[in-house]
């Protein structure tokens, strides 16, 4: 079987398991107590998929690492592929770290946050968790970019010339 039936059956499978979740999640309200307040029934599931899919995207990255480290071992993959995969993560590791400056000024100066059971979150917590907050802003308006300009085929176009 080709890699790309496994990607898209792997896609499928997991859209399929998200949307019977996130529809399970919605769909059943008030069954479940967090303290004095009302929680969906399959709360609890949702968080159980978010932190498979969290662990088993983790894995796999990291296994695409080992591979993709091991396979091209002192072959240049510029000269091979066309593509310049150390200016690439340069950048990327680049855009990361600005994100999280960002984040960080942004989030300078913000006060305790108080819950609605009493519980306190230190100034210090609530920058970073700012923080982080806007670097997934950022990085998910960059993905979305960089979608838009390989959907359009501007790239190809201009390394074939």
């Amino acid at each position: 079987m080709k890699i790309q039936n496994i990607s898209k059956y792997v896609m499928l499978a997991v859209m399929a398991v998200s949307l019977v979740v996130f529809a399970l999640f919605f769909g059943m309200w008030g069954d479940e107590k967090y303290g004095e307040y009302d929680a969906p029934t399959f709360t609890g599931l949702l968080l159980v998929l978010m932190y498979v899919l969290t662990f088993l995207t983790t894995g796999l990255i990291i296994w695409a690492v080992v591979k993709s480290i091991a396979s091209s071992k002192g072959t240049d993959a510029t000269a091979t592929t066309g593509v310049p995969s150390t200016k690439i993560s340069i950048f990327t590791w680049t855009l990361f770290v600005a994100s999280l400056v960002v984040g960080y000024v942004l989030g300078i100066g913000e006060s305790d946050f108080t819950a609605a059971d009493g519980t306190v979150t230190p100034a210090n917590m609530v920058t970073v968790t700012d923080m982080f907050m806007c670097s997934i802003y950022i990085l998910f308006l960059v993905a979305v970019v960089a979608v838009g300009v390989a959907m359009s085929g501007i790239l190809v176009k201009t390394a074939s010339k």
